[in-house]
C-alpha cells in the first residue's frame, strides 16, 4: 500500500453556519439571507472545505456526531470515512439534516485529500472533459418582470451563457396562466437561440403538467424540472411519456437509492443530483454511474463550486446549475470562485489544489450564526 506510506490522519472536522445576504437593495427579496453550513477538515497542515445549504442545525450534527467518526482516519480513505459517518447517523433520524451534514463533510474530505496530494480535485479524480457546461438559474416565481429580465440579460448578454432556467408552479400550480405568461416573457427576453428551462418545483398534477407543457411548447421550453413531486415515480413517468420537453428530477434526493429509483423507473430524461444533499462527492459520482448505466446524463443541481470538479470527472455530464443565490453565497464566502463566461467552467485550470477555494474568514465571521 505505497499510497499510504507516510499518510496523515484527519485531525479536525468542524462546522459553522453562515447567513449570507443574497437579496440586494431594491430587489425582490431584499434583505434575504441564505444559510450555508461550511465544514472544514484538517490534516498535516492542510485544510479542506465543504458545504451544504440548510438550517444551522446541520452544523451541530457535524460537530457532535460526524467529527468523532472521522477524526483519526487516513486522509486518503474518504469512502471509509463516508461509511463511518453513515453509521454514526444511523440512529439520529432526520434524512435532510443527516444528508446535508454527510454531504458537506464528504466534500471537505475530498478537498482535503486533493490538497494533501497537491493536486486540483479534478486532476485527482481524473477529468473526462476539459470544461463543465452551466445554465443560469433564477427567475423566482415571486420575482417581478424587471428583476427576471435583469437576471436573464446578465446571463445571456453579459456572460454569454446559452441556457437559462426560471421557476414556474406559482402557488403549487394555482396560477397556471401567470406561469405561462412568465415563460413567454422569458423567451422574448433571451431571444430564439438560447435554451429555456423551467422548474415547477413539483407543483402540478399529472394532467395539469401535460397541459402546461403543451402550452409552453411554442416558446421552445426544452427542460421541464420536477413537473410533479419527484417521489411520485409513476406520475413523473406519465408526464415524461406525454410531453416533448425533457423531464428531470432528483435534486432533492438524499441518498443513492432514491436517485437509482428515479433512473430505474424511466421517470426522467436526465437525472439530477445535488452534491450538497445526496451524500457528497462520494455519492454524486456513484449517481453519475447509475445514470450512465440507464443511458442517462446527470446534471448537478445548485452549489456550482461544490459540483464543478466532480462534474468534470464524469463522461455523462449534461451541465451544472449556476444558481443565483448559491453563486452569491459562494462568492461571498470563498476566494477562488470560477468564471461562467461562455457557459463553461474550467475547474482546476488555476492549478490550485483541491477545489481551489479559500474561506474568507474575516468576511465569513460577520455572517456566522452557529
Amino acid at each position: 500500500m505505497r499510497w499510504h506510506q507516510g499518510a496523515v490522519s484527519v485531525d479536525r472536522l468542524d462546522a459553522g453556519a453562515y447567513a449570507v445576504p443574497t437579496g440586494g437593495p431594491g430587489e425582490e427579496g431584499a434583505g434575504k439571507a441564505t444559510t450555508v453550513v461550511v465544514v472544514e477538515a484538517s490534516a498535516g497542515g492542510a485544510t479542506g472545505v465543504g458545504w451544504t445549504y440548510g438550517p444551522a442545525a446541520v452544523a451541530r450534527v457535524v460537530n457532535d456526531l460526524l467529527a468523532p467518526a472521522v477524526t483519526g482516519r487516513c486522509v486518503h480513505d474518504v469512502p471509509a470515512a463516508h461509511v463511518a459517518m453513515g453509521r454514526a447517523l444511523r440512529e439520529a433520524g432526520g434524512d435532510g439534516l443527516a444528508a446535508g451534514a454527510i454531504s458537506a463533510a464528504d466534500i471537505a474530505l475530498w478537498d482535503l485529500k486533493a490538497r494533501v496530494a497537491g493536486l486540483p480535485l479534478t486532476a485527482l479524480l481524473g477529468a473526462a472533459a476539459p470544461g463543465v457546461a452551466v445554465y443560469g438559474s433564477g427567475g423566482r416565481v415571486d420575482q417581478g418582470q424587471a428583476g427576471m429580465e435583469r437576471e436573464l440579460r446578465g446571463w445571456v448578454e453579459e456572460q454569454s451563457i446559452p441556457r437559462v432556467k426560471i421557476e414556474i408552479g406559482e402557488g403549487a400550480g394555482r396560477a397556471p396562466q401567470r406561469d405561462l405568461d412568465r415563460v413567454h416573457v422569458a423567451r422574448e427576453i433571451i431571444g430564439p437561440v438560447h435554451e429555456l428551462y423551467v422548474d415547477a418545483g413539483g407543483g402540478y398534477s399529472v394532467k395539469q403538467a401535460v397541459r402546461i407543457a403543451e402550452a409552453f411548447a411554442d416558446d421552445g421550453v426544452s427542460w421541464f424540472e420536477q413537473p410533479v413531486p419527484a417521489r411520485h415515480l409513476t406520475a413523473l413517468r406519465q408526464v415524461r411519456d406525454a410531453v416533448t420537453a425533457e423531464v428531470t428530477a432528483g435534486g432533492d434526493g438524499h441518498d443513492l437509492a432514491c436517485l437509482a429509483r428515479l433512473a430505474g423507473a424511466g421517470a426522467v430524461d436526465c437525472l439530477q443530483a445535488d452534491v450538497t444533499r445526496c451524500g457528497g462527492i462520494t455519492v454524486w459520482l456513484r449517481a453519475a454511474a447509475v445514470a450512465e448505466a440507464h443511458g442517462l446524463e446527470i446534471s448537478g443541481r445548485g452549489a456550482p463550486h461544490a459540483h464543478a470538479h466532480a462534474a468534470a470527472a464524469v463522461p455523462n455530464l449534461r451541465h451544472v446549475e449556476w444558481r443565483r443565490d448559491h453563486v452569491l453565497a459562494e462568492t461571498a464566502l470563498f476566494d477562488g470562485v470560477l468564471d461562467p463566461q461562455g457557459g463553461t467552467l474550467h475547474p482546476g485550470a488555476s492549478g490550485e489544489p483541491g477545489l481551489g477555494l479559500v474561506l474568507r474568514r474575516e468576511h465569513a465571521r460577520r455572517h456566522r450564526v452557529a
